[in-house]
């Protein structure tokens, strides 16, 4: 039987908070530990590699997608379970959502929202019904929040929108909120 699998969207850079990095060391200790496979951009830099490194170290299973044209700037981490490279961005990001059950984005870049938005726009459009998680390290998606709360209140987009995601404040809020979703009852 195919493990349950956590996508996860997040910074090729470590940003400047080191709490970013602790929350995505714990975070790939914790797909491991609890026998959650990691799907994620197969980078071996920034959050990428740190969430990656920590779920090998902790004997988790990784499933890395990268786009030939990032292998050398993300440094292509070839040691993962399985490590998949395609010919573009939108090829990674189909091959990642289609071998995952759930999507968490912890703090990034332009990169991650793309992941995030798109993920969340088809989650909209009834395409999925996949969870979505905001790790909200240190309040990092508040201004995002409260964006998307701008949106709905100039109706741009329906209340609705706000039920497609669920805030988190840390990997240990995480991780309870993963076992109701990904454990079978």
């Amino acid at each position: 039987m195919q493990p349950k699998s956590v996508c996860v969207y997040c910074g090729s850079r470590t940003g400047v908070d080191p709490a970013y990095m602790a929350e995505a060391e714990a975070l790939g200790t914790t797909l491991a530990h609890e026998g959650w496979r990691l799907v994620y951009g197969a980078g071996d830099v920034g959050l990428m590699g740190a969430v990656a490194r920590a779920a090998q170290t902790a004997g988790g299973n990784t499933f890395g997608v990268i786009p030939q044209h990032l292998v050398e700037w993300e440094v292509g981490k070839t040691d993962l379970t399985t490590y998949v490279v395609t010919e573009t961005m939108h090829e990674r990001k189909k091959v990642m959502f289609m071998n995952c059950d759930v999507v968490v984005v912890l703090p990034g870049g332009a990169g991650s929202l793309d992941e995030l938005f798109e993920v969340l726009t088809w989650r909209q459009l009834g395409l999925h019904e996949k969870q979505i998680f905001l790790v909200n390290t240190n309040g990092y998606w508040d201004p995002l929040i409260a964006l998307i709360q701008h949106m709905t209140d100039q109706s741009f987009a329906d209340d609705s929108l706000h039920g497609y995601y669920t805030a988190v404040p840390n990997t240990a809020a995480l991780r309870d909120a993963l076992r109701q979703v990904l454990t079978p009852s």
